[in-house]
């Protein structure tokens, strides 16, 4: 690794109207370095990310490109200045060749006609040692080739900073080792890295420092082998290396000798999850915790049947059954409240009613509709009993509060009366009295015999809310805590992988 500096950001700054995003934050790329940016979802490693790439102009600070300041308000500009980005969705075009994608939109003179672009294509191609020929159709390589090929694509650009956002997410093993090894021909050609992953034990596998956000802010920059994972997972958190012992939490009976209300044996789905186990009894509120990227939302949403599962076993109530899409979930007993309330959960111009009646309507088929005065009858009953504020239940649901609108998504599947019900962060981005209401129904629904699935960001809320935690992480249950083994240190070790801190 050289200690010659090819990227400085100082101070940087930038606000949204009612958000602080980044706060006088500094990050530093050497040449020849790979450097991991960590940070849980709202880090702001996005939005730095994007004032680099010049997707957002910021608000303070400054720039420097080989210790020469600029000024970056557009991606041309960036990329004028060395700065190359690959994203986590490949962006480059199927239907054409490599070496199309490679030279696509790119005026250079010393490439006269597409004969002597396929053929410095090639030498590209060989030097990397990326195994694509650039007559090759672009769709009929992995999505790991793809992902060389947008590199090359970059490095042939006078690429002095690389940017690499979440470039692993999609590929097996085999693919993310192929990958490294290129990277690591990057660096040592002199090229500065900037690594954005989720997953832990990839950023320890091959980059050389870290550096961590939290809440807009700089939390640190580390080199490598001085920080142990459990302590980049402390950091990440926000969360000091401390026994939470005292953490009072009402614990779910546990009956290993009833039968389970759901089942589920070596299940797996399209979106890479490890095969996994999992069971939930009646009145158990158990959770699946792990950093942004575990594969815990992946998990429930194969239970739920949301993702397609490529194989396992299901058995509800001691026999098999199959969950094969929502509705079959549906029918089943299964409710659930995905982690992306506004895309996924509520439809907007509906309002609160047309919200609440949904799944129940779904399940009686749209060839039974319910009644106006059903509706009506259904939509009033929960709204009281769930206290949601609204004018009345014609409101459309996008001119209520983020809290009220999730309590409308959890009135629709108390109404259809499930036996186990997956919530996916049920209290993000809402007040606090609303979250505690949350936490409280949770317990409560439990305590009346309904099992739950809770899924938090928060450790906190996951140790006052759950009897069993299932930890994750890079798409793998690596543990799973209950009784007084419930810690916030326990979770965050397990997380880390069984590291103690140093």
């Amino acid at each position: 690794m050289q200690d010659r500096i090819v990227l400085s950001m100082r101070g940087i700054g930038k606000s949204f109207p009612g958000v602080r995003a980044l706060h006088n934050v500094d990050f530093t790329l050497r040449e020849g370095e790979i450097h991991a940016l960590m940070g849980e979802n709202g880090a702001g490693k996005s939005t730095l990310i994007k004032v680099l790439t010049g997707v957002y102009t910021k608000d303070a600070g400054t720039i420097s490109i080989d210790s020469t300041e600029i000024s970056i308000r557009s991606p041309q500009d960036a990329q004028k200045a060395g700065i190359s980005t690959v994203y986590q969705e490949i962006t480059l075009c199927p239907n054409l060749t490599v070496a199309e994608n490679m030279f696509i939109g790119r005026e250079n003179g010393a490439l006269v006609g597409w004969r002597r672009r396929y053929q410095r294509a090639g030498e590209i191609l060989d030097s990397l040692g990326i195994p694509a020929r650039p007559r090759q159709q672009l769709g009929s390589c992995s999505l790991a080739v793809q992902q060389m090929v947008a590199i090359a694509r970059a490095v042939d650009m006078d690429c002095k900073v690389l940017i690499l956002d979440e470039p692993t997410s999609s590929l097996d093993d085999k693919e993310v080792e192929m990958l490294f090894s290129l990277m690591r021909d990057l660096k040592s050609r002199g090229v500065g890295i900037i690594f954005v992953t989720h997953f832990l034990e990839q950023v320890y596998a091959v980059s050389d420092r870290i550096t961590v956000l939290r809440n807009g802010e700089l939390v640190g920059e580390y080199e490598v082998e001085h920080l142990p994972q459990v302590e980049l997972v402390a950091k990440m958190m926000g969360k000091e290396l401390q026994g939470l012992s005292d953490l009072k939490r009402d614990d779910s009976p546990d009956d290993d000798e009833s039968t389970p209300v759901y089942e589920a044996s070596a299940l797996t789905s399209t979106t890479g999850i490890a095969p996994f186990d999992f069971t939930i009894r009646q009145g158990e509120v158990n959770g699946f915790t792990g950093l942004l990227g575990s594969g815990r939302s992946e998990s429930v949403r194969a239970i739920f049947g949301a993702d397609r599962t490529s194989s396992g076993a299901i058995r509800m109530d001691g026999l098999t059954v199959r969950n094969k899409s929502p509705k079959q979930a549906m029918k089943h007993g299964i409710g659930y409240l995905p982690e992306d309330r506004k895309d996924d959960g509520i439809i907007a111009d509906l309002s609160v009613r047309e919200n609440i009646i949904l799944a129940m309507q779904v399940m009686k088929g749209f060839f039974h509709p319910l009644s106006q005065s059903q509706q009506e009858a259904f939509a009033d009953e929960y709204i009281k009993a769930l206290e949601i504020k609204t004018a009345s239940s014609d409101t459309p649901i996008k001119s209520l509060s983020g809290g009220n609108q999730q309590k409308v998504i959890l009135a629709r599947w108390l109404l259809t009366h499930p036996k186990y019900l997956i919530l996916d962060e049920p209290t993000r981005g809402i007040d606090v009295g609303t979250k505690t209401e949350i936490q409280r129904l949770v317990r409560k629904l439990a305590e009346e015999g309904m099992s739950v699935t809770f899924i938090s960001s928060e450790i906190e809320e996951m140790l006052r809310t759950c009897s069993r935690l299932i930890v994750m992480r890079d798409r793998h249950i690596v543990g799973e805590l209950r009784g007084t083994e419930l810690t916030q240190d326990n979770v965050m070790r397990t997380i880390a992988g069984g590291e103690q801190a140093q």
